[in-house]
């Protein structure tokens, strides 16, 4: 694909099999993604009408496959670029060396007075315009012939019009000036040198352009490179075989040495080292990975023996599910963008009509103003072919795919992972953000700080009641009680009932007894007046879990008061700060009660506290604060993307914080792979930076074609111009959009 009609081309191609819903193309990538019924097609079908539509493609492979697919892809880039260099270093040859003499000899008067020389110069004029249309524009030649079969139009068109007008004119007017039927024409009036020099500097630009579309899609390309080709995986004597990745199935063990790759996303089953996860996560510092911990396939094992167990390879691991989001990211289009492809799909027969008209507008200026016959054709000519090159609408498919491949290629290398071009265009517009305070603003691994007898038991017998009743709830709170009745050398007994109340706490039958484990609202007012527990813990931002056990026909009777601390992130101050920074307003959203709420919510800087809200009235909170009369208008919702899941919906961007190895699981429309809140500030600057490169780009294509298109109908603009600028405008949108690559946005 050349052009944003071949955008146009290819999905209409697919659209029209049977079973096919939605195609969209991304003209940078040179890739397609289509929805279709399998009933009624298949991949390979769908391919086949792109490839009958004179675009040759092949199905995408994916998974295990899919860094070969990528790296054959990006020699064919190579090759392509190639081609184009060699193009464009022949063109100039053939170009530039002429125009500079007829340059000095204009300049010096010698090319009007010398008809030998003006026929000299006109034969070599003659030959290597003849050479360039044969070598160079046979690339354009094919591309347009082959549309025309087909019934359609693409850019290559309007080049190859635009060179054979200016060289078949010349070569009819230089024909018939040697046989005496028109006077000899001067060197200035032959277009051979613009036909040559046109193929030349259109041929540079699209080879600009191509390393240009190379170094805009390397993100990909680096993600999948990190996953390595080869691995050592163990047999049942623990002896290491080499294998290739690929080859790998889950449940296997692998040996990874200091140093090197992991190949699959695993369990440590052995040993113990620092993992550089930076690659993936975006944290530069490592982390320590030792037995029962995860690891996430393509990250870099540092200084230790390690021995996984595989969990996951080929599509389904993390490393393929974050280049399977980039890349669907890459591939969404915004409204504009599909006005843009719907002007594209009419653009050439348009201007070749605008072409046409031009052609008979100057035709009868010429006629009015009794212009001689050779006179008129070469202006005829010189304008005609300015518009049908000047019109090329390269930059048109270009300007989004471009700005989006880098925008979400940069976030992919930070650890963001923008799922569509919505996410980004919701980001940029968001004034207010709820932050989830478990898992997100605190580290999410609670820990009992103090325990409190307040029926004359011990601090033990307290702990051990409170873990019987709670061994098997799953709620982070319950796990601190239990794993510090652990840590003590406790005897846990087991319950002979159990009943979670969600958001509450829990209700079981221990020994005889039934007790109540949760929340004050659960365990009632009836008890000892110490309700507020151990002194100064909720100024620490703690939570306090009450212990009772429950009368016949009276109050439960609370036994004691278990007091549990959530330790800040050590980054979450700095990132509400610049969120303030932005102008956004922040909002702390928990179950917690609001002591412990307040106490963290004063900690980080945020004002405005939801506390107590149980799993399922977050979403009603979002609701709320969507609905009133603050002047909020967007907002954003940060959870764990999972127990936060309907509040991460319902807010107008969800951005789920953490879970590098289950990235298809989290249901925000941006994923923080590292769950540094740190993210959440420079995911919202990269999208606004994002939509104001897509914006610009648009601009620039839009404006570069309403401007150029009627210079070059009034004849304001020669051939060699026109095709200078229609390079450069390729060259601009592109190189536009990789200035992204260096604005600040952390």
């Amino acid at each position: 694909m050349t052009c944003a009609s071949c955008v146009a081309h290819v999905r209409k191609a697919a659209e029209a099999v049977p079973g096919v819903d939605v195609c969209d193309v991304n003209l940078a990538r040179g890739m397609a993604g289509v929805q279709f019924d399998p009933l009624k097609t298949n991949p390979a079908e769908i391919a086949a009408a792109v490839t009958r539509a004179g675009y040759p493609a092949v199905p995408k492979e994916v998974g295990a496959d899919a860094a070969t697919a990528e790296t054959r892809r990006l020699q064919r880039q190579m090759h392509e670029s190639r081609a184009w260099f060699k193009r464009a270093v022949a063109g100039i040859i053939l170009w530039l060396p002429l125009e500079v003499t007829h340059w000095v000899l204009q300049s010096h008067g010698h090319a009007s007075h010398v008809p030998a020389q003006q026929t000299a110069m006109g034969w070599l004029s003659l030959a290597f315009s003849t050479i360039a249309l044969v070598y160079i524009g046979s690339r354009f030649y094919v591309s347009a012939f082959r549309a025309l079969r087909m019934r359609t139009s693409n850019m290559d068109t309007l080049i190859s019009l635009g060179a054979s007008v200016a060289y078949f004119y010349s070569l009819a007017y230089f024909v018939a000036g040697l046989s005496g039927a028109v006077s000899p024409p001067h060197l200035h009036q032959l277009y051979f040198m613009e036909a040559t020099g046109l193929l030349a500097l259109i041929s540079l630009g699209h080879w600009l352009e191509a390393r240009a579309r190379q170094s805009a899609g390397s993100a990909i390309r680096e993600l999948l490179n990190l996953a390595p080709s080869m691995a050592l995986r163990l047999d049942e004597q623990n002896t290491p075989h080499e294998v290739r990745s690929a080859e790998l199935q889950v449940s296997d063990r692998v040996l990874v040495r200091p140093g090197e790759r992991i190949p699959a996303d695993a369990v440590v089953i052995e040993g113990r080292s620092s993992v550089d996860e930076s690659m993936i996560t975006g944290e530069s510092l490592p982390v320590t990975r030792a037995s029962g911990d995860t690891v996430i396939g393509g990250t870099i094992n540092q200084d230790g023996r390690l021995i996984l167990r595989v969990t996951r390879t080929g599509g389904q691991t993390a490393l393929a599910q974050i280049v399977q989001l980039v890349e669907k990211a890459q591939s969404s289009k915004p409204p504009v963008q599909k006005l843009a492809d719907a002007v594209a799909a009419v653009f050439v027969p348009s201007v070749l009509l605008i072409a046409l008209i031009t052609g008979i507008g100057w035709w009868a200026w010429g006629a009015g103003h009794h212009w001689d016959a050779a006179t008129t054709w070469a202006t005829i000519a010189r304008n005609v072919c300015s518009v049908l090159i000047i019109a090329c609408p390269c930059a048109l498919g270009l300007a989004v795919p471009t700005a989006l491949m880098v925008g979400t290629g940069r976030g992919a290398k930070m650890g963001i992972l923008i799922r569509d071009i919505d996410a980004l265009q919701k980001a940029e517009k968001i004034d207010t953000v709820v932050l989830d305070k478990t898992g997100t603003v605190t580290q999410g691994r609670p820990v009992v700080a103090d325990v409190v007898s307040l029926d004359g038991m011990s601090s033990d017998e307290v702990l051990r009641l409170a873990a019987g009743a709670e061994q098997y709830s799953e709620h982070p709170l319950a796990k601190a009680v239990v794993g510090r009745a652990r840590e003590r050398g406790i005897s846990i007994p087991e319950p002979e009932s159990f009943r979670n109340e969600p958001g509450l706490g829990v209700v079981a039958d221990v020994e005889g007894q039934t007790l109540l484990v949760g929340s004050e609202n659960l365990v009632g007012t009836q008890g000892d007046s110490r309700t507020n527990g151990p002194t100064g813990v909720p100024a620490q931002g703690g939570s306090l879990v009450y212990l009772a056990r429950r009368q016949v026909g009276g109050e439960p009777v609370r036994l004691g008061v278990i007091a549990i601390t959530d330790q800040i992130k050590p980054d979450s101050a700095s990132a509400v700060r610049d969120l303030r920074s932005m102008g956004l307003n922040t909002v702390l959203l928990t179950g917690d009660n609001r002591t412990a709420a307040e106490s963290i919510a004063k900690q980080v800087g945020i004002d405005d506290v939801r506390a107590q809200v149980k799993p399922d009235q977050k979403a009603a909170v979002i609701r709320e604060l969507q609905s009133s009369s603050t002047g909020r208008t967007s907002i954003a919702m940060v959870g764990d993307g999972i127990n936060d899941a309907p509040a991460l919906a319902q807010a107008d961007l969800g951005i789920a914080i953490g879970g590098g190895s289950d990235i298809a699981k989290e249901t925000g429309d941006i994923v923080l792979i590292s769950g540094s809140l740190t993210g959440v500030p420079t995911a919202i600057r990269l999208s606004r930076a994002t939509m104001r490169k897509i914006r610009q780009n648009l601009f620039l294509a839009f404006i570069y074609n309403v401007l150029a298109i009627p210079l070059a109908a009034f004849g304001l603009l020669t051939p060699l111009i026109a095709a200078g600028a229609m390079a450069l405008s390729d060259v601009t949108v592109v190189g536009n959009a990789l200035l992204l690559r260096r604005t600040k946005i952390d």
